[in-house]
C-alpha cells in the first residue's frame, strides 16, 4: 500500500505536532509512522511523519501546495516523498569492487528499493561487473586538466538516465563545486571515522597513530572535504597485532556496511539535514 512521507524542519514554538498531524487527519490520513526531534541549541524542530494513501482525500499533486499553507507561517522547510516513486542510482567507482558489488547484491536482493541503471568510473577495471549484472557502464577518466570536461560528460549522463542520487562507492575523486552546484544528491563512503584521519590514506594513519578502534563514515558530499552531513558511522576494535593490511581488511567489512545502511536511510526518506548536521529517523 503506497505511502506518502513529510520530511519538516521550522523554528520549534508550541503546537506543531498537532498542526502538521492534523493536516494528514483532516484529510482523511492514517498515521502510520511519526517521530520528531527538537535541536534546542539552535530552537528547530525537526519530523517525520508517514501517511497512508488509500482513503486520503487530496491527490497527490494537491499534497504539496495545500501543505505549504500551512508551512509557511511555521517558517517550515519541507520535502514530500511517495513510497511507490522509485529512486534512480548511479555508482561512480574507481578500481576497487567490494562497495559496488555489495550495493549491486543488495538491490538484486531487494533490500534497497531502488533502479541502477548507472555506474561511471574512472577506471576500466569494473566493467565486467556492470556487465555482469546487465547495468550500463561509462568509463570517463579524469585528470587535473580534464575535469571540467569529463565532468560535464558525468553531468550529462546523470540527466539521461535521470537519476535522483549518485553514491560514491569508492570513487576517488573529489567533486568540483561546479558540479555540486548542479548536482548534490550524492553520498560518500569515507574509510575512517570522521572527523579523524580525513582525506587519503586514512588506515595507514590510523596505523601509525596506534589508533585501538577503527571506522568508516557515510555522509553527504559537499564542497568542503570529507566535511558533509553524516548519515551513518560504525566502528571496529584493532589491536598492536593488526598491521596496515589487517586494518584495511576490517575497514572494508565496514565499508560496506555503513554505506548500504546510509543508502537504505536515505531511500527510506529518514534522514533530514539541517545545518552540516542530519537527524536521522531509524
Amino acid at each position: 500500500m503506497p505511502t506518502a512521507t513529510l520530511l519538516v524542519s521550522c523554528p520549534d514554538q508550541q503546537g506543531l505536532v498537532a498542526k502538521i498531524a492534523n493536516f494528514i487527519y483532516a484529510n482523511g490520513g492514517n498515521i502510520i509512522h511519526a517521530d520528531q526531534h527538537t535541536d534546542l541549541s539552535v530552537g528547530l524542530f525537526l519530523t517525520r511523519i508517514e501517511w497512508e494513501l488509500d482513503g486520503f482525500n487530496l491527490p497527490r499533486e494537491v499534497i504539496e501546495p495545500a501543505f505549504g499553507a500551512i508551512a509557511k507561517p511555521l517558517g517550515a522547510t519541507y520535502s514530500l516523498h511517495f513510497s511507490d516513486q522509485v529512486p534512480r542510482l548511479a555508482i561512480w567507482v574507481t578500481k576497487q569492487d567490494h562497495c559496488l558489488l555489495d550495493l549491486l547484491w543488495r538491490q538484486q536482493a531487494k533490500e534497497l528499493k531502488a533502479e541502477i541503471p548507472l555506474i561511471i568510473s574512472n577506471h576500466q577495471e569494473l566493467a565486467a561487473i556492470a556487465q555482469q549484472f546487465k547495468i550500463d557502464f561509462h568509463h570517463i577518466p579524469i585528470t587535473k586538466a580534464t575535469k571540467a570536461e569529463q565532468e560535464a560528460k558525468q553531468l550529462a549522463l546523470l540527466q539521461e538516465y535521470n537519476i535522483d542520487l549518485v553514491i560514491l562507492a569508492k570513487y576517488m575523486q573529489v567533486l568540483s563545486p561546479d558540479f555540486l552546484g548542479q548536482f548534490n544528491q550524492v553520498i560518500n563512503i569515507h574509510h575512517s571515522f570522521l572527523p579523524a584521519f580525513a582525506g587519503a590514506k586514512p588506515y595507514h594513519r590510523a596505523y601509525d597513530r596506534g589508533v585501538k578502534i577503527i571506522g568508516a563514515t557515510a555522509h553527504y558530499v559537499t564542497q568542503d572535504l570529507d566535511e558533509g552531513p553524516i548519515i551513518e558511522q560504525d566502528v571496529v576494535r584493532v589491536s598492536h597485532r593488526d598491521d596496515v593490511k589487517d586494518l584495511i581488511r576490517k575497514g572494508k567489512d565496514l565499508e560496506r556496511i555503513v554505506l548500504s545502511r546510509a543508502v537504505r536511510l536515505h531511500l527510506q526518506n529518514r534522514v533530514l539535514v539541517y545545518g552540516n548536521r542530519t537527524a536521522v529517523f531509524a
